[in-house]
């Protein structure tokens, strides 16, 4: 969840600024970073200067671009993550048997951040990658682990994050979904039908500590018709399920 800062710094605030629109824009000359925060042009090549001086940006001919020195800090900030650990072998395996796309993600600050995905033979293209931020509400993996969550913390989330519908099926009513977490609590599993991504149906499972909290969630996504009947989808539940309890086991016994 966003907090908001009892003392900001506006240099830094600055800085974070230019840092999301060069992540937003993947490269952008001196002017037109400008003008899209309609902020000075000295002081954006200002502080354009010092990321590039500490290695945090590139610029190649006229543009500016965020340098791997992210992709650094994330590789390193993923691999201390215990459930990256545990779930990776796992994932690899799921995906293999399946010929599917697997994904592995936790929640953080109300929304689902992926941590991994493994690709078997047969599986889909989706615009998504590690460290991809999702709405929890509109997916098998991000309703898995919303229905783990106290109620409380849930409706924070709501509150924040709002229902925002990426498909006509996105569930974008509160007591619609209340009602679909607590089945999913219940049967330990969750699907989502169209609800993100047109054509592509998941079905996730929890990550759960032995004190019954969610550490976060995998799933499994498949074209609409491979899940065409109920003996395909029970075989997919029984097969993330059981993916899911090995990691689970895994955490437990490290």
């Amino acid at each position: 969840m966003t907090e908001k800062a009892n003392h900001p710094i506006k240099s830094v605030e600055k800085t974070v600024r230019i840092v999301e629109a060069l992540k937003r824009r993947r490269s952008a000359r001196l002017r037109e970073l400008a003008e899209d925060l309609e902020m000075n042009k000295s002081t954006v090549h200002n502080h354009l200067s010092t990321l590039r001086e500490h290695e945090y940006v590139v610029k190649e001919a006229e543009e500016y671009r965020l340098s791997l020195s992210f992709l650094h800090i994330g590789g390193i900030l993923r691999n201390e993550v215990e459930l990256y650990e545990a779930a990776k072998p796992k994932l690899d395996r799921l995906a293999g048997e399946t010929g599917e796309l697997v994904t592995l993600a936790t929640e953080e600050r109300g929304l689902g951040v992926v941590l991994y995905r493994a690709r078997g033979e047969e599986a889909v293209e989706i615009d998504t990658h590690v460290g991809s931020q999702l709405t929890l509400h509109n997916s098998a993996l991000g309703k898995a682990i919303l229905a783990h969550l106290p109620r409380e913390r849930v409706e924070a989330i709501l509150d924040n994050r709002g229902l925002p519908a990426t498909t006509d099926n996105t569930i974008t009513d509160e007591a619609t979904l209340f009602e679909e977490l607590d089945r999913i609590e219940e049967q330990g599993y969750a699907f989502d039908d169209e609800e993100n991504w047109r054509g592509l149906r998941c079905v996730g499972a929890p990550i759960l500590t032995d004190t019954g909290v969610v550490e976060g969630a995998i799933s499994l996504s498949v074209p609409k018709n491979r899940l065409a009947d109920e003996s395909a989808r029970q075989a997919y539940v029984d097969e993330i399920k059981n993916t899911a309890n090995l990691v689970e086991l895994s955490i437990t016994y490290s």
